[in-house]
């Protein structure tokens, strides 16, 4: 008699539930799909609002922290130059008040 088609003790293809191993693989199989399609949807709606918070947090960057940064350079430079004029007169005059905003 072959192994294949017999139950545990040795009788018919079908299980103790009475559904068959193709039946079975085939409620596996469906129950699979609706489990990717849902990580699917939540995958995609991650990645939808990962991108809104990357585009806030980018454009926030863009409109605080660079201007900050190019009037810190602007600042240094003023300094250096200031530093520089000071150097070549000799001088130790008083440095200037910064200049109002």
């Amino acid at each position: 008699m072959s192994v294949l088609g017999q139950g545990k003790h040795g009788g018919s293809a079908a299980n103790d539930d009475g559904r068959s191993i193709v039946a079975r693989l085939s409620g596996m199989s469906d129950a699979t799909k609706r489990v990717a399609k849902e990580a699917s949807y939540v995958s995609k709606k991650l990645l939808k609002s990962t991108g809104k918070a990357a585009w806030l947090a980018g454009t926030t960057f863009l409109i605080l922290v660079v201007p900050l940064i190019i009037e810190m350079d602007r600042e240094q430079q003023f300094n250096e130059l200031e530093l520089q004029h000071q150097s070549l007169l000799g001088s130790r005059a008083a440095p200037l008040p910064p200049s109002p905003k």
